[in-house]
């Protein structure tokens, strides 16, 4: 499974770049394969290892502030595995070019 997420501190100010490194560092050594976005992060794994990596970057920001607001949206289809490069890539393919990453 894919799923796209985003933990946003609130009640913080204007810059949440400190939480979203914090962040990205967890995501980076759980081992799964992810995309960081502007406005998110891109992983991929089975159920429990992508939803128990999501439950533990939402806990790490809310050590740190009283309010994190976190969106998932999931994208689950069996039997297939190497989505985050995959999808992109066919869309590569049918416009014949290389999109911006």
């Amino acid at each position: 499974m894919i799923a796209q997420f985003s933990v946003v501190p609130l009640g913080i100010g204007a810059s949440a770049s400190a939480h979203v490194a914090k962040v990205i560092r967890l995501i980076d050594e759980s081992g799964l394969d992810y995309r960081m976005n502007p406005m998110g992060t891109v992983v991929e794994g089975e159920w429990d290892e992508v939803m128990g990596l999501i439950e533990k970057c939402h806990r790490l920001v809310l050590d740190d502030v009283e309010r994190v607001l976190t969106t998932v949206t999931i994208d689950d289809r069996k039997g297939r595995t190497g989505r985050i490069t995959g999808k992109v890539e066919s869309v590569e393919k049918i416009l014949g070019k290389t999109v911006k990453k």
